[in-house]
Formats: C-alpha cells, sequence, structure tokens
C-alpha cells in the first residue's frame, strides 16, 4: 500500500510548485513528495517548505516515506509525539475535565520551562501529560488515585501507549521514569525538574484559589518548591502579579 499523500493518482493542480532558495535566491522547482533538493545556484541543500510531516509520528509506513529525511527533520518526529500524546491522554481520561484540565495545564507550563532550562521538549511534555495516565487502573485496584497508586500504575500504561505510538525506547524509557515517582530523589535529570516545577506550579495556583495566601507564604513556597531558576520565575509572574 502506497500513502494517499504520496500517490500520484491523488495530485491536484498545486503538486508541483516553485519557490525561492532562502540561501541564494534561485527559484527550486518542488514535487509535492520530495523532502528536499540540493540548489543548483548555491550547492545547499534545501528542505521542501510545503511538506507536512505530521503524519510522521504515527503512520506506520513513516520509515519508508521520510527514511531519506534529513537528521533535523527526522527529529521532528519526537516533538510530533506530545501532540498525539495530548490527543490519547485527552480520549483516555474521557469525561474527567478536572483531571483533564490539570494535565493540561502541567504540560502548558513544562512547556515554558524546558526551552531555557536545556530539556528535551518530546521528553518534558509527554512526561507533563502522562502523569496521571494511570488514573483509571488506581481507581479501580485501589479505590482511590493518590500519588503512590498513580506512580504504582501509571509508567506500564504510559509504556503501552507510548509503544503503540512508536516512541523511541530512550524515549519511553525516560518518560516511565519520571512519572513512576512524584517527589524528586537526590540526583534528578534537568527533564525531571521541568516537569516537576510545572505541576508544583499548577498545585500552587489551585490552592491560591482554594485558600488566600499571603505575598510572603507564596514566594516561600515557591522558592521552597521549585526546582529550576525558570520554574521559580514563571512562577513568580503568574502568582504574584497581583499582589
Amino acid at each position: 500500500m502506497k500513502c494517499p499523500g504520496q500517490d500520484t493518482r491523488y495530485w491536484k493542480h498545486d503538486a508541483i510548485f516553485d519557490v525561492p532558495c532562502p540561501n541564494c535566491g534561485q527559484m527550486l522547482e518542488f514535487f509535492k513528495d520530495q523532502t528536499t533538493i540540493r540548489c543548483k545556484g548555491c550547492g545547499k541543500q534545501i528542505i521542501n517548505p510545503k511538506m507536512d510531516f505530521g503524519c510522521a509520528s504515527y503512520c506506520q509506513y513513516a520509515e519508508q516515506c521520510l527514511g531519506e529525511l534529513p537528521p533535523e527533520l527526522l527529529a521532528k518526529r519526537d516533538d510530533l509525539l506530545k501532540d498525539r500524546v495530548a490527543i490519547q491522554i485527552k480520549n483516555y481520561l474521557k469525561k474527567d475535565f478536572k483531571r483533564i484540565g490539570h494535565t493540561t495545564k502541567v504540560a502548558r507550563y513544562a512547556g515554558k520551562i524546558v526551552q531555557p532550562e536545556g530539556g528535551v521538549p518530546a521528553i518534558v511534555l509527554c512526561a507533563a501529560y502522562l502523569l496521571d495516565i494511570g488514573a483509571k487502573e488506581a481507581e479501580q485496584k485501589y479505590g482511590d488515585v493518590s500519588d503512590a497508586h498513580l506512580e504504582a500504575e501509571g509508567p506500564a500504561v504510559a509504556r503501552k501507549m507510548l509503544t503503540k505510538l512508536k516512541a523511541k525506547e530512550p524515549i519511553i524509557d525516560e518518560v516511565c521514569d519520571i512519572i513512576s515517582h512524584r517527589q524528586p530523589r537526590a540526583e534528578e535529570t534537568v527533564n525531571y525538574k521541568c516537569v516537576y516545577d510545572a505541576e508544583q506550579l499548577v498545585k500552587l495556583m489551585e490552592a491560591k484559589k482554594e485558600e488566600q495566601l499571603a505575598t510572603e507564604a507564596l514566594e516561600a513556597l515557591i522558592d521552597k518548591n521549585m526546582m529550576t531558576e525558570s520554574g521559580r520565575q514563571l512562577a513568580k509572574t503568574i502568582l504574584l502579579a497581583d499582589k
């Protein structure tokens, strides 16, 4: 079977197009299924600007289709993974809107922390989305969804989901390790710290909403709980903005 997007029988009038080389301005003719071509003007390998690689994170034919992509584009497959995980976790949690909202906020703030801290977005965002992935299993087995029970059940469910999405084994291993313990160990990775800080921020936001906390108390909690400077600054910006 050939991917419909690459099968010329399904092509339309815009399947062949011209674009200027971003390096020298020479006009380049691309076919929609060409991932790269070499510019005759400057000799640079130019990436097809209109090619959508979103399917690469889940399509069973991705390896055959994208195998010749340059390394920088193949690396994007890891980043695309987080979007697929976001969809899967919402389907998994179904009508548990409170938990979906919590998880979405954690992922949003993890995304703001990871780049300045030099973490790996694919790992951090996937772990942030999957923090509560063991909720249904914990409820069925233990009758509650305490952190201890989420830690016990979450990694196995997360591994199954990430394997189905064809994530790389090192990504799966680190994501599962991150969600296996809510409390930091003596030595933690940057990726863990980014996820941890994002969840702490959301918890502080929820605590602030439920009870009146003085500025001094909030500042003390931020300084005590946050593991990264980026997380600390983000928390102060959000939590102390109206103080």
